[in-house]
């Protein structure tokens, strides 16, 4: 076998030298010391390192594509979207001007590109809003911007300040769509496997954490990100295939002039199949 592994093509060994570094690839490919644990270690978090940036490049798209073939973002906490995009950038700018590599924390760029767009679409698409929200769009970007100059220029002292702020970002951010899943009994339009592969990510970045970097703050940050995304995941199985206690039969109307139903200002616009309730004489009517 050692035949085989000591002449292989430049470009596979040049590869793989550059991702274990040379002292772990003579070791396991070159010269088949396959008990030499240490490297295994290595070379298995840089795999796993590697697995998570490329698919962190993809993980949020499916949700992306629900948002734009619906035209809509229910079920899409924009708190929840802004907070975890915040926490992404600051972990990028971190782990980026520490020299830490960019397997194991190359995921935060995707996902923070990722997160904006879909921030802009849960702004633009909130017709609640009315045309608030077309002013509110440029205000967001202008902090987007704002935050990215900061990150960048920012004394690495006050960096380390803003990671260490991360623990509870990461926190706040996750609540408000744990919250807004429980209030509703519908995760509308969250994608389960966006939900789902940042659990794993989450997992698999602790272990590359604690075998390269060994940075507690990134470890810790990683490890309560996996417990928060696990709460949500549960919550979109638990929830499945429902559209929410407040969708059916919770729209009280009142009868207005011509015997035709009307709704109070502060309810949601009924959808046409839905039978509300007459409270003067109590009997339900199509609308």
């Amino acid at each position: 076998m050692t035949s085989l592994t000591r002449n292989l093509p430049w470009f596979i060994r040049d590869t793989a030298s550059s991702i274990i570094g040379v002292e772990c690839y003579t070791s396991l490919v070159y010269n088949l010391e396959l008990g030499d644990v240490r490297c295994w270690k290595y070379a298995m978090s840089k795999g796993m390192g590697i697995g998570i940036v490329v698919g962190a490049s993809v993980m949020k798209l499916p949700q992306l594509i629900i948002v734009l073939q619906s035209r809509s973002a229910t079920g899409l906490s924009l708190t929840s979207f802004i907070l975890e995009t915040l926490a992404y950038a600051i972990n990028f700018f971190y782990s980026y001007r520490n020299g830490f590599p960019f397997s194991t924390y190359g995921e935060n760029l995707f996902l923070s590109i990722q997160n904006t767009i879909i921030t802009f679409l849960i702004i633009l698409y909130n017709r609640r809003w009315g045309p608030t929200r077309l002013t509110f769009l440029p205000f967001f970007s202008l902090s987007l911007l704002t935050l990215l100059l900061l990150l960048l220029l920012s004394p690495q002292p006050l960096l380390s300040l803003l990671q260490l702020l991360t623990l509870p970002l990461s926190l706040s951010s996750k609540l408000p769509q744990i919250i807004q899943n429980h209030r509703s009994r519908s995760t509308g339009n969250l994608s389960a496997f966006a939900v789902g592969a940042q659990v794993a990510g989450c997992l698999a970045r602790v272990y590359t954490n604690w075998a390269e970097v060994g940075d507690g703050l990134v470890g810790v940050g990683a490890g309560l990100g996996a417990v928060l995304n696990g709460v949500v995941g549960w919550q979109v199985w638990w929830y499945w295939g429902r559209e929410g206690v407040d969708r059916r039969e919770e729209w009280v109307g009142r009868e207005g002039k011509g015997g035709k139903s009307v709704y109070e200002p502060w309810q949601t616009n009924p959808r046409p199949s839905l039978i509300p309730m007459n409270v003067r004489t109590g009997s339900r009517k199509l609308v």
